[in-house]
């Protein structure tokens, strides 16, 4: 009612960052701020007439930018230069921005459940099992979620509007369920969890020829997508099953490969100079020829 303003902490933080002085207009006051309410509506006119539809807030905001940019070879009515040109003088008197972007974020600070979980904002995130009951510090982004501990990040999420929900990373539970490989089937973290089916028919047969040890080589297999992202996995495990070559190593050996862009030593069509050795049939002619061969005189 006095017209005092009391700014946000991230806003504040924002303006000593680029160095910038705010001025506020009043609410409902469009004359306040005649220039950028009109660019809104030519936004909204221009670029969201009908309403685009984007599967990430990535994309929206890429989408944007390029449409902002073709706008820059416009020429507005009344001036002999684009927009683009007026630009760069502009720039030419500016302050060049920051080195570091300003990381617009809300900080928030946690401890790692035993259950390898963070709570930020009513919802929990999971993190690797290798930092239980540790402090941690949390970053909340409008569509993601980035948790740390120390000077490196452990894990991130998309970002969660409900309550209580449960945003579980499978990855995280691995070494963990490698151990007690009997909860495969039964962790939580794991439910849901949609793998192509090349994935289904390795475990199969790995479990049909090794049992439990097959299971836990399974487990194996899925930890190097800890490494390796999961259509170059997909490939070495279609490779592995073409090739008959059911093992653990044999699937780390192939993604490898596709990561060193080298050929694999499990295929020996790909190796012209190695020798070839033809193995026949045995006949059991050969051993009756042997039976009635006749003694040589000495």
């Amino acid at each position: 009612p006095d017209g005092t303003r009391k700014r946000a902490t991230l806003f504040s933080g924002f303006l000593s960052h680029y160095l910038i002085r705010d001025r506020y207009g009043r609410p409902g006051k469009g004359n306040d701020k005649g220039s950028v309410e009109g660019l809104v509506g030519y936004v909204r006119r221009n670029f969201m007439v009908p309403i685009p539809h984007f599967a990430s807030w990535d994309e929206f905001n890429l989408w944007l930018e390029e449409q902002c940019r073709k706008r820059q070879g416009d020429r507005l009515r009344g001036e002999s230069e684009t927009i683009g040109e007026r630009l760069l003088r502009d720039l030419v008197a500016m302050r060049p921005l920051p080195a570091s972007p300003f990381d617009a974020c809300d900080h928030a600070s946690g401890r790692v459940t035993s259950q390898a979980l963070v709570r930020y904002r009513t919802n929990d995130y999971s993190v690797p099992v290798a930092y239980g009951h540790q402090d941690v510090w949390i970053r909340g982004y409008v569509g993601e979620v980035v948790i740390g501990c120390g000077g490196g990040i452990i894990a991130r999420h998309p970002r969660s509007y409900e309550r209580e929900e449960v945003v579980f990373d499978p990855l995280h539970y691995l070494p963990l369920i490698e151990q007690k490989i009997n909860a495969l089937d039964q962790a939580a973290p794991l439910q849901g969890w949609e793998l192509p089916e090349a994935f289904t028919t390795l475990r199969r047969l790995m479990e049909a020829r090794m049992g439990k040890q097959g299971r836990r080589a399974y487990v194996q297999v899925l930890r190097l997508m800890e490494s390796f992202d999961l259509a170059d996995l997909h490939a070495a495990v279609k490779q592995a099953l073409h090739l008959g070559a059911i093992s653990f190593d044999a699937v780390k050996h192939l993604v490898l490969c596709r990561a060193e862009r080298r050929p694999p030593k499990l295929d020996l069509d790909i190796y012209p100079y190695l020798p070839r050795a033809t193995v026949e049939k045995t006949s059991a002619k050969a051993y009756m020829r042997l039976l009635d061969r006749k003694e040589e005189p000495a």
